[in-house]
């Protein structure tokens, strides 16, 4: 199978893009062309540094089968979620213990607390492969996510010192939300997805609207308690994927659909922390090369250039590293258009 390359978006891309967030339809990919035009336009000028504030940047990366030229992926990093005019918007969740010494009862309660952050964390979204390309070996998904480490990696000063992931919860099988429509409905008379649209431009009807104070659990139905800080069946692999790497549930959820958030320090987070910078050896790897530990592994591979259409290309890849070169086979070079002596950036990608 040829391996996949993923590059920075292109307004060319809309017509894909749109298919995918059909699929994903979220505050970070919604199904709105307009929207997703400005998503685009927002990212082509952060790619470029046009938008001078490094943490307003947003970078939206498409993954692409090079053999159709078909755009069957994307992923975005927010380099900071949470503004004095935009908060990051959350629900502490924690336990309170109750006891009564009169008629010798104690309860432990499950509480919700709503939270704001006015300089919060780099955050990692938008993550959506095709339904026809998930799975196999090539592994799209995982491509995509750790392509946002690896940025990251090449450009540690554009993002903050935490990165965020709001994992998506278990929604019925219309897409409502069973949380929003315990509370959220409740306290601003708005449907699941009339809030989500809202809140993709203003979110000050949550913080004028929603309740300041705790909010006890236990009135909820008990379905709807255990559901509080899980994932879906489809969010599960990713979860565990994250977890695997430095990431940690933050008792944290979303107050739209109750998936909970997990965070990690950004030099902790094991991708980034074994980024290795390279330049093109000579010499090629052969194509039958084979993974031998110690000498030649896999890993996501990036080329960056200062001008032109496309500023990023990455791929995944055998790299054999001497000193401060690294060989790679004629396909992989050929995807990233490098030639020897251009400056690659790695992670590894076991």
């Amino acid at each position: 199978m040829t391996p996949y390359v993923i590059r920075d978006v292109q307004r060319s891309d809309l017509p894909a893009l749109q298919k995918l967030a059909r699929e994903l339809d979220t505050v970070n990919l919604p199904d709105d062309e307009r929207e997703l035009l400005r998503i685009i336009d927002w990212s082509a000028r952060s790619f470029d540094s046009r938008i001078k504030n490094p943490f307003q940047r947003e970078y939206l990366f498409v993954l692409e089968e090079p053999r159709s030229e078909r755009v069957v992926g994307a992923s975005l990093i927010i380099a900071q979620h949470g503004t004095r005019d935009a908060p990051h918007i959350f629900f502490d969740v924690y336990e309170k213990e109750h006891y009564s010494a009169s008629v010798d009862r104690h309860f432990r309660h499950r509480v919700l607390s709503i939270g704001y952050n006015f300089d919060g964390p780099t955050e990692i979204g938008g993550l959506v492969v095709d339904s026809g390309y998930r799975g196999g070996s090539e592994k799209p998904g995982k491509q995509l996510s750790y392509v946002r480490f690896l940025y990251i990696a090449m450009h540690p000063a554009r993002f903050r010192d935490r990165v965020l992931v709001e994992l998506l919860p278990k929604l019925e099988e219309d897409q409502r939300s069973p949380l929003w429509e315990a509370l959220g409905r409740k306290f601003t008379g708005l449907s699941y997805q009339e809030a989500d649209r809202l809140s993709r431009e203003n979110k000050e009807f949550i913080q004028q609207l929603f309740p300041p104070g705790e909010i006890y659990a236990t009135l909820f139905t008990q379905k709807i308690q255990d559901a509080i800080g899980e994932v879906g069946p489809e969010t599960a692999g990713a979860k565990q994927m994250l977890t695997k790497i430095g990431f940690r549930y933050d008792e944290r959820i979303d107050p739209f659909d109750g998936g909970p958030h997990y965070s990690a320090p950004t030099r902790d987070i094991e991708p980034i922390r074994r980024y290795r910078r390279v330049r093109v050896a000579d010499e090629e790897l052969p194509a039958n090369a084979a993974p031998a530990p110690g000498e030649i592994e896999m890993r996501l591979v990036a080329l960056e250039r200062p001008h032109g259409r496309n500023r990023f290309r990455a791929t995944r890849a055998l790299c054999a590293f001497r000193d401060a070169d690294v060989r790679l086979s004629r396909t992989a070079r050929d995807l990233l258009g490098a030639r020897p002596g251009d400056r690659l950036h790695t992670v590894p990608f076991d």
